[in-house]
């Protein structure tokens, strides 16, 4: 079995249970509201946001023997930077305030998987964060499709835009699973326990901050929408 085949059947479980969340069973079926929708971009927003300076906080980290990651990273940095932009002009074509998400603060789980990419980095290892790439890629390329021709159904865009972050970073990451498997398979595999310990933390992170879109969109309180 190769290292990202282990990576894989070790983390199986909890992958299994982030997919199998009611919220994102629910969207797969049936769709998403308006309201509920412009809440996930505006905490993907945040996340986003801090994807390039994660990558380059954890180049920061490498030492000399780690120059096959750090070219790595560089590549994911050049094609991961500015795709926040992406999520803001969705959230505009839905009649969301692009500025209010700019300038308003995460939410709380969101806040502890940021952090937590930082602790790793910072504290444990800069490899960690191949875990929150994993995660963040592999459910990008598993479910954003689907998520989006489920939406569609429910709440046409007004136009063609709408789902660029979905549709574009989809059809982004599958390239980069094949460059992420690549890397797996060719860095040093005492880092693996790691990455596949991170890789489970970040699923249940993740599957949190999808766990508190669902309790604020049963509490119904208002998201980021602009005033009539």
């Amino acid at each position: 079995m190769s290292p990202f085949d282990q990576l894989v059947h070790q983390t199986a479980s909890t992958r299994r249970s982030f997919i199998e969340l009611p919220l994102i069973q629910e969207v797969m079926r049936e769709g998403a509201s308006k309201d509920l929708y412009l809440d996930f971009l505006s905490q993907a927003y945040y996340h986003v946001k801090c994807t390039a300076p994660l990558l380059a906080w954890a180049v920061s980290c490498c030492s000399t023997d780690d120059r096959r990651y750090q070219s790595a990273l560089f590549k994911y940095i050049d094609e991961e930077r500015g795709h926040e932009e992406w999520i803001l002009e969705d959230i505009e074509a839905f009649g969301g305030d692009p500025e209010s998400v700019r300038q308003s603060a995460p939410r709380f789980p969101c806040k502890i998987m940021v952090g937590h990419a930082y602790y790793l980095v910072d504290r444990v290892s800069p490899y960690g964060l191949l875990g929150m790439v994993h995660v963040l890629e592999g459910m990008a390329v598993a479910l954003a499709s689907d998520a989006v021709r489920a939406i569609r159904k429910t709440m046409p865009a007004p136009s063609e835009s709408g789902f660029k972050y979905l549709t574009t970073h989809s059809d982004l990451d599958i390239e980069h699973t094949k460059l992420f498997e690549k890397l797996i398979d060719e860095i040093d595999q005492k880092h693996l326990p790691l990455i596949i310990e991170s890789t489970c933390d970040f699923y249940r992170l993740y599957g949190a901050i999808f766990q508190d879109l669902d309790i604020r969109r049963q509490e119904q309180q208002p998201a980021f929408s602009r005033r009539p």
